[in-house]
């Protein structure tokens, strides 16, 4: 009964309990963006604390995977097939984005593949919950969500979306691309002209709005993304320390024991990429779009499953 009552307490909106980190944001939001404190109160109501999200949050990886391992999640034939029907139906907007962004429509359809199969695991949290419960009972990430929280009561606003009804992931991300409020209010646009940035129900919106974050952190039109390198420098460990973004020319890299396909020009800015396997390392050069690619998911093997998504996609489109 005890810990039924516990439950009740913790799930509680946050004015049945009090909380004087609620109130700093309410003034904050009525002071640098314009607010109606009585409002905000009221939306902000509507929330609650959500134990099973922090639980989330704080749940370690059950394991560290490989690439291997990673790439097997998403390069499964089920998704490749869902990812040519979702290119075939929206082959206008994609083609669309490719001639405003300079975004070819695989690693679009892609990126919509890896982050919620095309819609199909956007995530079933209230993102209301999600923000507040993180913003002001998640202390080691605080700033960050509160930031986000703002973000996201502004894009409500601007969209005229009542906070507690758009669904997301238990962190807050959005739509069939997973925008962060703050990416939402950066990149989100309305790609079919019809007054609204829907990322949650509208594909084309969702297509541009990829494609505009691509191009917003530096996608280059026409340019390669990676290649595998066929042998490497002696001492490679030292260019893979340098980071993902690419602190090297081609070239720079060829003279150091870099070997590639010969179609690749020696100017292009390049990375050293190392991926790890059950039989030992995989090692690609990695351009500049690739980079690109690593500013939606700060992480090597998240881009590589993006890219080599993209080409099983893109050849199973093209048959």
């Amino acid at each position: 009964m005890k810990y039924a009552l516990l439950l009740l307490l913790l799930s509680l909106p946050v004015f049945a309990q009090g909380n004087p980190q609620v109130d700093r944001f309410i003034q904050h939001m009525v002071e640098t963006q314009g607010f109606d404190a009585d409002e905000l109160r009221r939306v902000l109501g509507k929330a609650h604390r959500r134990q099973d999200i922090i639980d989330r949050m704080n749940k370690p990886a059950e394991k560290t995977l490989n690439w291997i391992q990673y790439r097997r999640i998403f390069l499964k034939d089920k998704r490749i097939r869902q990812g040519v029907a979702f290119w075939k139906r929206n082959r206008q907007a994609l083609q669309k984005a490719q001639k405003v962004y300079g975004v070819p429509p695989r690693y679009v359809v892609a990126i919509i593949g890896v982050e919620t199969f095309y819609g199909r695991i956007a995530g079933k949290d209230s993102v209301l919950d999600a923000l507040y419960t993180l913003a002001f009972h998640y202390p080691k990430r605080s700033k960050f969500f509160t930031a986000e929280l703002e973000k996201y009561l502004i894009l409500a606003r601007e969209e005229k979306l009542d906070p507690a009804v758009p669904r997301g992931s238990y962190a807050g991300a959005m739509g069939l691309g997973q925008f962060m409020p703050s990416s939402f209010l950066a990149y989100a646009v309305d790609f079919d002209g019809d007054g609204k940035r829907d990322i949650w129900n509208n594909e084309a919106d969702a297509i541009g709005s990829v494609a505009n974050y691509f191009t917003r952190h530096g996608w280059k039109k026409g340019l390669p993304v990676t290649t595998p390198a066929l042998s490497v420098p002696a001492n490679a460990e030292k260019y893979v320390k340098a980071g993902l973004k690419p602190a090297f020319r081609l070239g720079e890299l060829r003279k150091a024991g870099l070997k590639v396909d010969k179609g690749f020009a020696d100017d292009l800015e390049t990375a050293l990429i190392r991926l790890v396997t059950d039989k030992g390392p995989e090692y690609w050069a990695g351009f500049r779009n690739f980079y690109v690619i690593t500013r939606y998911n700060h992480s090597e093997m998240y881009a590589m499953a993006v890219y080599q998504l993209g080409e099983r996609i893109h050849a199973e489109y093209e048959k």
